[in-house]
């Protein structure tokens, strides 16, 4: 099995990182954008999606600032992290997204795909 592409990508959002936190974090604030409905119990997280069902393991989290989630059908312990940035000097916050992909196409589908969740995160802050 190849090894997965890694990629990065940064979204400026107008929001504080403590309410930028909660809409990344929670189960309330992931259903809100995310996925249809997100339930967790302990370290799982259950993500709905029009009748499909995925869960990730909760792998790190730091309050106002990062969590990191494994799906757990994915056997290469790949991970997606959404990072809370903020300039040190603007104080500018950034929604920083790791994720992977197995090929140069599905770079360019999850790319689309967290642009487009990123854009509905926006909408539900008021930050569009």
């Amino acid at each position: 099995m190849n090894a997965k592409i890694k990629y990065e990508m940064e979204f400026p959002i107008q929001a504080s990182p403590s309410l930028l936190y909660q809409y990344i974090s929670t189960p309330s604030g992931l259903s809100e954008w995310f996925a249809d409905n997100v339930n967790s119990r302990g370290e799982i997280f259950t993500f709905l999606w029009e009748g499909s069902e995925e869960q990730a393991k909760l792998l790190s989290k730091k309050s106002d600032e990062r969590i990191k989630l494994r799906w757990l059908d994915d056997d290469d312990n790949n991970f997606f992290e959404m990072r809370i940035q903020v300039d040190e000097i603007t104080k500018d916050v950034s929604l920083m997204i790791t994720d992977f992909a197995d090929d140069e196409d599905d770079v360019n589908e999850g790319k689309m795909l967290w642009e487009n969740m990123i854009s509905d995160l926006k909408h539900v802050l008021g930050s569009a």
